[in-house]
């Protein structure tokens, strides 16, 4: 009865100490990486389908490899939605390493051209744009960065001369 008792909190004992460890698998101080909008290409305009390409920089800034699963993303310019959607893609970036991370989007501007219209037609003046989403890291366990981009877009320097 004694060695049952004592094989009981021995055993006990031992999965609280052992489990105390994993909490620090899923908090970690390490600082998130800094992701940034680099470049919109475009890669086909017609009518009724537009289709671009987002250029993200990924900068990690820890000492450990960084897995990236995927990115959600909405796009708004001015008080327009202009595309939302997921992009899942894995890639890894390396300690203190940065890496280009492209997502294409497809998107349908017809029914918004009025709006945009008035937006464009004074060319000189800015046109703010917002970007949002979450970016999915982690190998085995996720671990989800906001992030939340503001700017202006000026559409006369987007004009070839």
């Amino acid at each position: 009865m004694i060695n049952r008792r004592l094989t009981l909190y021995l055993l006990t004992l031992t999965l609280c100490l052992g489990l105390g460890g994993c909490a620090s698998w899923f908090s970690s101080d390490e600082p998130d990486p800094e992701v940034h909008l680099v470049r919109v290409e475009v890669v086909r305009a017609k009518l009724l389908e537009q289709r671009f390409v987002l250029h993200f920089r990924i900068d990690n800034r820890n000492d450990s490899d960084l897995t990236v699963r995927g990115l959600e993303y909405r796009i708004h310019l001015g008080g327009i939605l202009l595309a939302e959607g997921e992009h899942e893609h894995w890639i890894t970036v390396s300690p203190k390493g940065s890496r280009f991370y492209k997502v294409p989007i497809r998107t349908n501007l017809w029914p918004k051209v009025k709006d945009l219209v008035k937006q464009l037609k004074n060319p000189g003046r800015g046109i703010p744009y917002r970007l949002e989403g979450e970016m999915e890291t982690g190998l085995f366990i996720a671990h989800y960065v906001h992030l939340a981009r503001n700017g202006v877009i000026i559409p006369a320097d987007l004009i070839p001369e």
